[in-house]
């Protein structure tokens, strides 16, 4: 992306844990576009992930911070404003993280505990996030929140687990938080349904290797990558969707709106 449509907008992502992480892609595509950020992540993620290299890449400076956590949230957010010098244009949550995924639970035998750690910080963390930033009016008129989701969220897939619910979860805190940004703050808050993308995190869905070639085989355009959905967020980003609110939008090569494709047809002929 070679336009400045992000020229001195700045923001704060959160999420970026390696080179095939969305926000990885979304930060190089911001820089790219003529903004500038902070870079956040959990400890644990910091000390697991290259984000410095992103950092260097794209100038930006890494903060700590726990997003679970409304104190570390409110110092991210002060530290911030204080880096890039004044309000907020932008802010990305990409995060998630269910603990019955990684440990193998099937959901019929979901451990509670696990669950509900997994659906404060991918879900409830974005409430934290958005009350933050609401009550500290870090955000400049007509910024712009994004939270990245799935269409697990409405459909079933059996290997999606508790991230399903998540994803639910997520999308109406946006709808929900994005109608009284809106209407006190002229800030927009919309969630992108992703394809299923090869990133760190999503390996840990089994069978993912097949259910990429699906989706691939059932979206008319294919499946969206990682650097395609960073465009995307910019575009939401900028001044060119400033009346875009209180959506999810999918962006998914056309995958939820196909009821089935000629060619999963097609391969189920073969295989009688």
């Amino acid at each position: 992306m070679s336009n400045q449509l992000l020229a001195q907008k700045k923001g704060i992502i959160f999420g970026a844990l390696d080179n095939q992480s969305i926000a990885w892609k979304t930060a190089e595509a911001v820089a790219e576009a003529g903004g500038s950020f902070v870079l956040t992540n959990a400890p644990v993620a910091l000390r697991m992930g290259t984000i410095s290299e992103l950092a260097e890449k794209t100038n930006s400076q890494v903060i700590s911070a726990d997003a679970t956590n409304v104190k570390e949230l409110n110092a991210l957010v002060d530290q911030s404003q204080e880096i890039l010098g004044g309000k907020l244009d932008f802010v990305l949550h990409s995060i998630g993280m269910s603990v019955n995924v990684r440990k193998g639970k099937h959901y019929t035998e979901l451990n509670y505990d696990w669950l509900t750690k997994g659906w404060d910080i991918s879900a409830v963390s974005f409430h934290k996030l958005l009350q933050t930033l609401y009550h500290k009016n870090s955000m400049a008129p007509w910024g712009s929140i994004v939270a990245l989701s799935y269409i697990a969220a409405q459909r079933t897939f059996p290997n999606y687990n508790d991230m399903a619910e998540n994803k639910a979860y997520l999308e109406s805190i946006a709808r929900s938080f994005g109608y009284f940004f809106g209407k006190n703050k002229k800030v927009r808050v919309n969630t992108i349904s992703q394809s299923p993308t090869l990133t760190t995190a999503g390996k840990g869905v089994a069978g993912l290797d097949g259910f990429l070639n699906y989706a691939e085989k059932m979206s008319p355009l294919g499946n969206a990558t990682a650097e395609e959905c960073a465009n995307y967020t910019v575009s939401l980003f900028s001044d060119l969707t400033r009346k875009v609110t209180l959506q999810n939008l999918y962006h998914d090569g056309g995958f939820s709106n196909v009821g089935v494709s000629q060619e999963i047809i097609d391969s189920l002929e073969d295989n009688k």
